[in-house]
């Protein structure tokens, strides 16, 4: 039984503008280099469906989500902060991204994958319950995530981010639900300039210095993720994936390295092991570069699919 590969061509008509770093050839390089890595092999590839609106209701208001499909320009771009905008085919992407996050959880907690890997856009972690920014307009973990808590049955689900950005948007989303233990380590000082103080008992956020680098990552995960994991017992784990935190992407200033992503990745393989069968489900969040990313994911991908 293969792990999930899904993405959709329709991720890659979504765009901002000319140079805005969320770009269509992110998933391009990513693809290529899997493919060229022989990790492909490993994956059975499914085309991301379109959320449904009461899927994404889970997640998010359904006024917010009436509201932003009858949103998009018919030509042109639409802003909706300084750093997203909206072009005609910006919808369709985004009901993608957020369909992905669903039919990787049918998959994985359906047995016919054992974990999955969706590599879509736009990303979803800044999407907040009632509002799109960051890049992001919906939350396509967190549509997942209800998905199993709400369709499935779960009880416990662990999300994890390591974004060099906090994951604001999952935040808002699950203060308080103590169905979800959510674990982010983020760059302080940096967008949106909040998750030091955690909103609620199910957070458990790590803000690291500029520069930290890859011995304060690994610390962090091994001393407040992992024992707050073990206590938790999730019965699946989603990763938001963001990659912006290694030392080639401008966006940050962490300093990790592809070593990182790929040790991360199998502390939280061990912990699925140990408590929810092995069951991951990861989505794409940051990452800039073009080759640092591609090659962070790529590291990710090789532990997740068990082909280290």
């Amino acid at each position: 039984m293969l792990a999930a590969f899904i993405t959709h061509a329709d991720c890659a008509r979504h765009e901002m503008g000319p140079q805005h770093p969320e770009c269509p050839e992110r998933l391009g390089a990513i693809h290529d280099l899997l493919l060229v890595k022989g990790l492909l092999d490993y994956m059975s590839p499914y085309d991301a469906p379109l959320a449904t609106p009461q899927q994404l209701a889970r997640a998010h208001s359904a006024m917010y989500v009436q509201e932003l499909l009858a949103s998009a320009p018919t030509q042109g771009h639409r802003q909706v902060d300084p750093d997203t905008a909206m072009c005609p085919h910006t919808v369709q992407a985004a009901l993608r991204a957020a369909g992905a996050a669903v039919q990787a959880t049918d998959l994985v907690l359906g047995g016919e994958a054992p974990a999955a890997f969706c590599c879509v856009r736009p990303p979803g972690h800044h999407a907040e319950r009632a509002a799109a920014m960051g890049f992001c307009f919906f939350n396509n973990v967190a549509v997942g995530i209800r998905h199993a808590l709400d369709v499935h049955g779960l009880q416990r689900v662990a999300l994890i981010d390591f974004d060099v950005h906090h994951g604001n948007g999952s935040e808002d989303i699950f203060r308080g639900d103590e169905r979800v233990l959510m674990c982010s380590i983020f760059e302080r000082g940096l967008y949106p300039f909040n998750g030091d103080q955690a909103t609620g008992p199910n957070m458990v956020n790590v803000g690291l210095p500029s520069r930290s680098g890859s011995e304060a990552f690994r610390a962090a995960v091994s001393e407040q993720w992992l024992p707050a994991l073990e206590a938790f017992r999730p019965q699946l784990i989603y990763v938001s994936a963001g990659f912006d935190a290694h030392r080639e992407d401008d966006m940050g200033n962490l300093g990790l390295v592809e070593a990182d992503y790929e040790w991360v990745t199998r502390q939280l393989m061990a912990v699925a092991e140990r408590h929810c069968g092995g069951r991951i489900v990861s989505c794409l969040e940051g990452g800039y570069v073009l080759s640092p990313l591609a090659r962070s994911v790529a590291a990710h991908v090789k532990v997740l699919i068990g082909a280290d």
